[in-house]
């Protein structure tokens, strides 16, 4: 018995789905841990390692998807057909074909970057290409994202049709809608199909099984069926057509005669003619239902006429009530024997046709092959074969095999074959046995060898002569000749010059002697482009003097601002002291009261100073940055820029997602969503139960 389980089939997962199973079993069935300081063999075998894994991970899980779902040409052509009418199938192809390809594309990715990983140079660069392989699969898997949907979408939908074995013992009810088909099926089998008083309540094929003669039935419940061209049918009259076209079963028409269905008897006599073709070849029962409400007897004369069209060779008039369950036995007892009588007749029909030779040989069709023309093509037999055969020698050739050569010569392990004897392409077969070995293709060096060679050495070696009698390689003039003694002088100084500064530069990069500041190291080396004392001895020799210039502005300003700003206490106190001791001299002679009141306004003047000096010493001194750069033209501007700043902050701020909340301008803290300890590292069976 043929059914397709398709209920076995695994959901499929979604792209997302895909590419969390797959990365999070690389990460945890490869190595994790690998440091720069190994051996770049080590380094490229761990992320050639990763890569592999990966892509043998993604082309077995596209390869168990491509493989549970049916193949079109391969199943039974209702299923194909059925499938079609439902899924499309032209998209069920398209679906499946991107998957056989991208899993063609993966291994090529694979491929290409573990040829590239074997070329790695550092970790860093091997990291790179692990990276770059991974990602562009990962990429590859996304953009399968709508194809994976429809899949799990047809795969849900596969799950819930019933099991039809398309070539046994079948009853197929058919008919207008609600004539009473899914009331027959509900009395005859197990089924519990929903019966409603309003056409269309069965969606899709329902099967019910019944017993009958000790053999096992399946009866079969169509969708209702309308009277119209097969272009306007929708999907549910489809999958009605489909049964009828594919199926091998006793078919049973269902007739309302007392038109409570909605339609006329000359509507339902007319889908008869009309879908007649469709029940060629079957045994087929015309069933009258609806009987204790009108029978035929009680039709008009019009009515009669319109039943009697439907007479023909093989179809059988059977009247029942599925209400009162009048004739209902009966029709099936009838719709039974005819399949069984139509069944054997067709293998009786084989037995026949294939010359009563027996059962066995009437159920194989042997397929003889009909010629295209009436041209002969006799055997082509090639005219040195024809010679030898004429000439009655052996067709086969007696040359000595390897083997039997080893076998004479010491036998295995001692026997060693010389495939110089399998040269090809020399002028000369002795060539093949030449003490210089074989380099490529059976040619060695010399058959690479100019034969001028000889002639063209002696030709340099002569041309070499003439030279040096000419004295083209005689010693050149030194070139210190021609100079004075001050150059000779300056030129010595600027080698012996050039030489310790070499050597002070060797000595420089030893790393035995301690380190010393720049400043010492310059004035020991009398460096005179370092800052410090032998800066200033320098700008003094080329006759720049410090006390006037930028640099005695630099000092003038930096001794100003200290006076004005950064001024010492003791000193401000030791000038007010100064003055209120001036003060009293001056105006002793006018008595103590005078004295007193200089006294008091020199203390009231340092007091004043004093709470100056109380008040926070930081916003005193400090000036923002953009006022002290005087980065703005006017207040207004700098009003609208620190609206600006508030706003950018405020927006930095807001949260966005899960975890993005900042605590202000400053918090550069990073949320660890991922633990490490749940997604890093091996784990043993049994403990994944807490990710």
């Amino acid at each position: 018995m043929v059914v397709y389980n398709f209920k076995k089939i695994a959901p499929v997962p979604t792209a997302k789905d895909f590419i969390d199973v797959v990365l999070s079993k690389t990460q945890r069935q490869t190595p994790t841990v690998i440091h720069k300081q190994y051996a770049i063999g080590r380094i490229r075998s761990f992320y050639m390692r990763k890569v592999k894994f990966t892509q043998q991970n993604y082309e077995e899980k596209i390869a168990r998807v491509l493989d549970e779902f049916p193949r079109l040409n391969d199943i039974h052509p209702f299923y194909a057909d059925l499938m079609n009418v439902l899924y499309d199938k032209d998209h069920y192809k398209l679906a499946l074909g991107q998957l056989n390809m991208a899993r063609g594309l993966i291994d090529k990715i694979g491929k290409d970057y573990l040829r590239l990983l074997k070329y790695g140079d550092s970790l860093y660069r091997c990291k790179q290409l692990k990276r770059a392989a991974l990602g562009r699969m990962c990429t590859l898997m996304r953009k399968l994202k709508s194809s994976l949907e429809y899949l799990e979408q047809v795969r849900q939908h596969l799950a819930r049709l019933p099991s039809i074995d398309p070539n046994t013992r079948t009853l197929l009810v058919c008919g207008y809608p609600n004539v009473g088909k899914s009331s027959f099926m509900n009395k005859v089998t197990r089924a519990d199909v929903e019966v409603q008083p309003y056409a269309f309540t069965t969606k899709s094929l329902f099967v019910g099984h019944t017993d009958y003669k000790y053999l096992r039935w399946q009866v079969i419940d169509t969708p209702g069926i309308l009277d119209h061209s097969l272009e306007e049918r929708n999907t549910i009259e489809m999958q009605s057509v489909t049964a009828l076209v594919h199926l091998k079963a006793c078919i049973l028409y269902f007739i309302d005669l007392s038109e409570q269905c909605g339609y006329s008897i000359k509507q339902q006599v007319s889908l008869f003619h009309n879908i007649k073709p469709l029940f060629e070849g079957k045994p087929l029962v015309v069933v009258f239902n609806k009987s204790d409400v009108r029978t035929v007897d009680q039709c008009t004369e019009e009515e009669k006429t319109l039943v009697g069209t439907l007479k023909g060779s093989n179809v059988t008039f059977v009247t029942c009530s599925t209400l009162t369950e009048d004739g209902v036995s009966g029709l099936k007892t009838t719709a039974c024997d005819l399949l069984l009588e139509h069944r054997v007749s067709a293998k009786v029909t084989r037995a026949e046709r294939a010359g009563k030779e027996g059962a066995t040989i009437g159920q194989i069709h042997v397929a003889m092959p009909i010629a295209r023309d009436k041209v002969a093509r006799p055997p082509v037999i090639p005219a040195s074969v024809q010679a030898r055969m004429a000439a009655g020698e052996t067709l086969h050739t007696q040359r000595k095999l390897q083997k039997e050569i080893m076998v004479e010569r010491g036998g295995a392990g001692v026997y060693a074959p010389d495939y110089r004897e399998q040269y090809l392409g020399l002028r000369d077969e002795s060539w093949k046995f030449d003490v210089i070995p074989e380099i490529m293709d059976g040619k060695n060096i010399m058959d690479f060898v100019d034969p001028d060679i000889e002639e063209m050495l002696e030709r340099l070696e002569r041309e070499e002569e003439e030279r040096e009698a000419r004295g083209d390689y005689d010693e050149e003039e030194d070139a210190e000749e021609g100079l004075t003694e001050v150059e000779q002088a300056q030129l010595a100084a600027i080698r012996r010059k050039r030489a310790s500064l070499r050597f002070e530069s060797s000595m420089a990069k030893s790393t035995n002697h301690p380190h010393l500041p720049r400043t010492v190291r310059a004035e020991r080396r009398g460096d005179e482009s370092v800052r410090g004392r032998s800066m200033d001895k320098h700008l003094e020799e080329l006759g720049f003097d410090e006390e006037t210039g930028a640099r005695k502005r630099a000092r003038s300003m930096s001794k100003a601002a200290a006076e004005g700003r950064r001024g010492r206490s003791r000193e401000r106190r030791s000038e007010l002291m100064d003055a209120e001791e001036s003060g009293g001299a001056a105006e002793a002679a006018e008595g103590m009261e005078v004295e007193l009141s200089g006294a008091e306004q020199a203390r009231k003047k340092l007091r004043a100073m004093s709470k100056e000096r109380s008040q926070s010493r930081a916003r005193s001194q400090s000036v923002p940055r953009d006022e002290a750069g005087h980065a703005y033209k006017d207040k207004e501007q700098q009003e609208r820029a620190r609206k600006m700043a508030v706003k950018k902050v405020a927006s930095s701020m807001r949260i966005s997602g899960k975890g993005t909340a900042r605590k202000g301008e400053a918090d550069r803290h990073i949320p660890n969503l991922r633990p490490k300890h749940l997604f890093s590292g091996k784990r043993g069976i049994g403990k994944t139960d807490r990710r």
